[in-house]
């Protein structure tokens, strides 16, 4: 079986993380350690959530994407997603969409995309209860990044997965059916 891997994509909010802990904790699938430049929020853990990274460290990896948001810097490099290969033939990542599309390009057909949805008014209420202050959601929710990504882009388009997560038990229902199809 060739390596693959799940790029989970959406605009912030739309349940993303929950999608990739599901993966892991139901078909032990590693999701591929990310580094940022940002503090941590409270209870994350460095080499865990992401690996935390000074301005300068950032730039010490080998990046298959790499982006800045709100004055910080997020990606994902090669070591990150061979030590998750290392673990097991599939893993899962968590991108905006241009890392979505960087994947795609890479990895073509062992790339495959969920793109996430959700309705606004539930992602900024999703983004309070995670602990983001009031003003970097309203930050978040009128960036262009952020607008971007509640659309899939045309770079996307064929041979990706959709869902609208309202309602946690029926997305899991839906992951489930993607895993099936892709084992």
């Amino acid at each position: 079986m060739n390596k693959k891997i799940i790029v989970i994509t959406g605009a912030s909010g739309t349940g993303k993380t929950t999608i990739s802990r599901y993966l892991e904790e139901k078909y032990q699938i590693p999701h591929v350690i990310t580094h940022t430049s940002r503090a941590p929020r409270t209870g994350e853990k460095n080499g865990v959530d992401y690996y935390f990274e000074t301005n300068d460290s950032f730039e010490n990896n080998h990046y298959l994407e790499r982006v800045e948001y709100s004055g910080n810097k997020y990606g994902s490099s090669e070591e990150g997603l061979q030590k998750a290969w290392q673990k097991a033939d599939i893993a899962s990542i968590v991108l905006d969409s241009k890392g979505a599309i960087a994947y795609r390009k890479k990895y073509g057909q062992d790339c495959i995309v969920i793109f996430m949805k959700a309705d606004p008014d539930i992602v900024a209420d999703r983004l309070r209860n995670r602990g983001d202050e009031e003003h970097r959601v309203a930050q978040r929710l009128v960036s262009e990044e952020n607008r971007r990504d509640f659309e899939i882009p045309k770079e996307l388009h064929r041979n990706h997965y959709e869902i609208i997560n309202k309602d946690i038990r029926i997305t899991k229902d839906r992951v489930d059916e993607i895993i099936k199809s892709i084992k």
